[in-house]
């Protein structure tokens, strides 16, 4: 199940748009899935969209890697040295991914990274309501649901509980 988190490049962005496939669940306004769900890969958007990513100082994004190929992303972003804290995302490239706890580990070896490398002491997250995959995952991993609020659970997971927890996953 092993995966591995690199420093997405421009590559491996590309790599990962190129068979990145939107995810219903992902979308509270299902109007705009339909949009862009068969939406076709475009270099120059995905450029755009990579330089607009790059561009923000207090966001790091991690090409999650099996056996040698992207199948997704993780970021932290919003990160605040002062307030030590920063927010999780993550998407995986599509469905022939989900189910076998990559996505999990992803979020693990970005969440350790986050603490031990970063610094922070609280990494937050928000999911829309619907996403129960992802709301699962999260609470697995010991984040703690703080409010629900316009389609979305938002959540926190301390360094501290996180370590404590640690031996329940």
């Amino acid at each position: 199940m092993s995966v591995e988190l690199l420093p997405m490049t421009r590559e491996l962005f590309h790599e990962l748009f190129r068979g990145f496939q939107y995810d219903p669940a992902l979308f509270a306004d299902q109007a705009l899935y339909e949009r862009v769900r068969k939406k076709p890969y475009s270099r120059e958007e995905t450029d755009a969209r990579w330089d607009k990513r790059i561009s923000k100082p207090d966001t790091l994004t991690f090409a999650v890697m099996r056996e040698g190929s992207v199948i997704g992303e993780v970021v932290l972003k919003a990160i605040d040295p002062n307030s030590k804290q920063c927010e999780l995302g993550i998407h995986l490239i599509n469905d022939s991914v989900k189910g076998f706890g990559y996505g999990t580990e992803a979020e693990r070896l970005a969440i350790e990274y986050a603490f031990n490398e970063l610094g922070m002491n609280t990494v937050l997250a928000d999911v829309i309501i619907k996403n129960t995959r992802s709301r699962h995952i999260l609470e697995k991993l010991g984040f703690v649901r703080i409010c629900e609020r316009d389609g979305f659970i938002f959540y926190k997971l301390r360094k501290e509980s996180y370590y404590a927890d640690s031996s329940d996953r």
